[in-house]
């Protein structure tokens, strides 16, 4: 096998914050295998999802494309993928084996999207869970779980009783080698027996958790719920933003103050998921070692987006808040600078130019993102890069509109028409909304990026069909929308 072509491994991870790595130094997460690849490696510490959901998120990391151009500007289920050019499927023309094996959340299910084969869970999507359908139409996890010895044919991971977006905890009721995250391990580990052994391969792993139902393993559980854990720090804006929508009696609320004893087990059972997976991706490193391939694979790990766990008394996704749209990036292996960390700020569609650079395969025209292997050659100061980041949500029956740019994070809410801007060199948990400051308080520096940060987003949103910009201005109120009828090209500066 050609060193040319190293075999590739991307690990994605459903809703894990960027800040949860204790190598980053992390109040109270452990994950030393990650750790462990990102000293070992490079780590982007300011990767981003501009649209902080699984479904727009995971087409940007296939596709390589802005939300404005694949068009999912929210969560909706049930949009068929109509993207040509896939990360999978410019591999395989290049001559790579391509194996998926976990959470997709495309549509229709078994899309392969350029994948020779799928081996299939995308966790309880309410979607595609009904009675009447046979669940080995799409998930092969449940049907693994049901042939297993004691198992019946109504065997289910919901026995539990737990929801799928509920920040209720509780530890995993059945033996740990049944748990979705040991899974996608064990079906890797059985098709490197099958692999062709020929060519080189692309392997997506795609765990479900941390993802809720938070349901880790006692051990993992354990280990934090005996923890004095930290809890969300006071800002000075969210109680009034959110006053109407707090819903403190649903344990599925997008924004609530529970009790502190909940927020403390429910970060347990976040936080034991992620040493669990940590745990599980060690596992498959010694196995990759064990078949002689560690030396010519390279690793990345990267989640499609965060979760709020009670930042700002939020929770969930789909928010432009760093608990939200900040995920981890990590490249490790063959060929990969170690101890490299790299602070300018990238975003998922970056994923897949990378990784195509890593393989020496040449990047498809379609493709928006940017290959980060400059930026670990290099000192990012150095290389080009993209002046600012846009992101976006549909959220709260309205568009969250945001633009990472500098030190700063401006936010334009649609309907309500407020706007927030962050300080995150000052502010990393974006506690202080300098737009809360009076005009007499804010400083020239403040006014200027608060005048940039709208100026930008008023670019991003000229033209657009739901007519946020009029006369140069914003324009609060417009009906939005989570899926665009036109693709929207990226602005040279925000490439």
């Amino acid at each position: 096998m050609s060193e040319n072509h190293p075999n590739i491994v991307l690990i994605a991870v459903d809703q894990w914050r960027g800040d949860c790595l204790s190598i980053l130094g992390h109040p109270d997460v452990r994950t030393p295998y990650l750790d462990q690849l990102a000293g070992g490696g490079a780590q982007m510490t300011q990767a981003y999802a501009a649209c902080p959901t699984c479904v727009p998120s995971r087409m940007g990391l296939m596709t390589g494309t802005a939300p404005t151009t694949h068009r999912r500007i929210g969560y909706q289920d049930g949009i068929t993928f109509d993207m040509p050019v896939t990360l999978p499927g410019a591999l395989r023309d290049a001559g790579y084996q391509t194996q998926a094996i976990g959470k997709m959340h495309y549509w229709p299910e078994r899309g392969r999207i350029g994948f020779d084969d799928v081996i299939l869970h995308d966790g309880y999507l309410h979607y595609s869970r009904h009675r009447e359908r046979d669940s080995r139409m799409y998930d092969d996890y449940l049907t693994w779980l049901r042939e297993q010895e004691g198992a019946g044919a109504a065997e289910d991971y919901i026995d539990n009783g737990l929801e799928c977006n509920s920040m209720v905890a509780r530890p995993w009721d059945k033996a740990e080698k049944l748990h979705p995250t040991n899974w996608v391990v064990t079906e890797a580990t059985q098709w490197l027996y099958r692999r062709d052994p020929t060519c080189p391969f692309f392997l997506y792993l795609s765990f479900h958790r941390p993802h809720a139902p938070l349901d880790p393993p006692k051990w993992a559980f354990d280990s934090y719920e005996q923890d004095e854990l930290t809890l969300p720090g006071e800002d000075n804006w969210s109680d009034e933003l959110m006053s109407e929508e707090r819903r403190d009696w649903d344990p599925t609320a997008l924004a609530a103050h529970y009790r502190e004893r909940d927020v403390r087990l429910a970060r347990a059972g976040y936080y034991g998921h992620m040493t669990h997976i940590d745990s599980q991706i060690s596992r498959f490193i010694q196995t990759l070692g064990e078949f002689g391939l560690a030396e010519n694979t390279v690793v990345a790990f990267v989640s499609d987006h965060g979760d709020m766990m009670g930042d700002h008394g939020l929770w969930r996704k789909g928010y432009p808040y760093e608990a939200s749209s900040h995920v981890p990036f990590i490249l490790y292996g063959a060929g990969i600078a170690p101890g490299r960390r790299v602070d300018s700020v990238v975003e998922i569609r970056d994923v897949m130019p990378t990784l195509l650079d890593v393989a020496g395969v040449e990047i498809p025209e379609e493709v928006e993102g940017r290959s980060v292997l400059p930026l670990i050659a290099e000192a990012d100061d150095e290389v080009p890069w993209r002046e600012y980041l846009h992101g976006e949500h549909y959220l709260f029956e309205q568009s969250i509109q945001w633009i990472r740019f500098d030190s700063y994070k401006y936010v334009w809410f649609s309907t309500w028409g407020i706007e927030q801007l962050f300080n995150l060199d000052e502010d990393p948990e974006e506690l202080v909304d300098l737009c809360k400051l009076s005009a007499d308080a804010r400083s020239s520096e403040v006014s200027d990026a608060l005048l940039r940060g709208r100026n930008y987003l008023i670019a991003e949103l000229e033209g657009r069909e739901e007519g946020y910009v009029a006369d140069g201005r914003l324009v609060p109120g417009r009906e939005s929308v989570k899926v665009l009828t036109h693709s929207y090209p990226l602005r040279e500066e925000a490439r």
